[in-house]
């Protein structure tokens, strides 16, 4: 069985929980919450990979997906764990010396040990493979090509996949171009896979493209394409500013939200030096179930400046809206 076949089948019950599921929960913030952690050195140009090649960073990493994992365990949801892979592309692993380790399925089969230590509720746990543009996250600028992308990414897009991941989740992504080869090179592996793009408060992509042309676009030139879309790095208050915007189509394609704790622009939360908020995570928690309601959103997560009591909220509030 040739790689991608096997990647399909490793893929099946991602794809049914997609289709069954009334939610699945994401993750809430990794990499930010291991950057507050002074102890722990994440200035390697693979950022969080390195860590899984310390004790200390191992045991850092895995209290904290611990903690989303035991949130999906104990509200009997499905909860999606992601890579500590959003920075392990072939470039950064060799610039962070790392050019003898198998970086990317060592990240896979340290997220899959965590689950299996759940037992019987490993069955709910997916983990998926990560993966970040090339450049800069917040300048768009910086993106490569589509052409560019698909050759850039598609080792780290088969690397992923062939240690077992159950998806592909290209994030954090500001610019269509780069997107559009991502989701090329994640497309042969023959896993689902999720773009997720970083939107302005006008409804934009930072390069200035409008959302839904993104997903026509890349939804056009994939095959297949994305098991669906998502947005990161984003507050609510600002997706809600712009969806009055948006077609009632794009509710087919837009999947998730992985949400900022903060209103603020993502260029003034670029380096911030202090935990940026909101309000509390139970009112975050309230506006994303608010949006899950008008656009039937699927995957519900945090980003920057998120941790476990997100998660948990956008359980309970899930719960309370979608009773046995």
């Amino acid at each position: 069985m040739n790689p991608a076949s096997q990647a399909s089948r490793a893929g099946r019950p991602f794809r049914e929980c997609l289709r069954d599921c009334r939610l699945v929960l994401m993750e809430g913030a990794v990499l930010e919450r291991l950057r507050r952690d002074t102890r722990l050195p994440v200035d390697s140009p693979a950022a969080n990979a390195a860590l899984l090649y310390s004790e200390e960073g191992r045991a850092a990493m895995g209290a904290i997906y611990r903690e989303y994992m035991q949130i999906g365990v104990e509200s009997r949801l499905p909860v999606l764990a992601l890579t500590p892979t959003w920075r392990a592309s072939p470039e950064r692993i060799l610039a962070s010396g790392l050019s003898g380790c198998d970086v990317n399925a060592e990240a896979f089969r340290f997220l899959d040990g965590l689950r299996s230590a759940f037992g019987e509720g490993e069955s709910g746990i997916f983990v998926g493979g990560l993966i970040g543009c090339r450049g800069d996250a917040y300048r768009p600028q910086e993106a490569l090509s589509a052409e560019e992308a698909a050759r850039f990414h598609r080792a780290q897009a088969s690397e992923l996949a062939q240690a077992g991941a159950d998806c592909l989740l290209a994030s954090t992504l500001p610019a269509l171009s780069e997107a559009a080869g991502l989701a090329s090179a994640m497309a042969k592996t023959g896993l689902p896979y999720l773009i997720s793009f970083i939107t302005r408060s006008d409804g934009r992509l930072l390069d200035g493209t409008p959302f839904p042309e993104a997903v026509k676009t890349v939804d056009g030139s994939a095959d297949p394409p994305p098991a669906g879309y998502l947005l990161n790095c984003v507050h609510p208050s600002a997706v809600a500013r712009a969806e009055g915007l948006w077609p009632e189509w794009l509710a087919q394609r837009w999947l998730g939200l992985q949400a900022n704790s903060s209103d603020k622009a993502p260029e003034e939360l670029d380096g911030s030096p202090v935990l940026e908020a909101s309000g509390s995570p139970q009112s975050l928690a309230a506006q994303m179930l608010g949006l899950r309601r008008r656009w039937g959103l699927k995957l519900l997560g945090g980003c920057c400046g998120t941790d476990g009591r997100l998660i948990r909220a956008l359980a309970r509030g899930s719960a309370e809206e979608d009773p046995p």
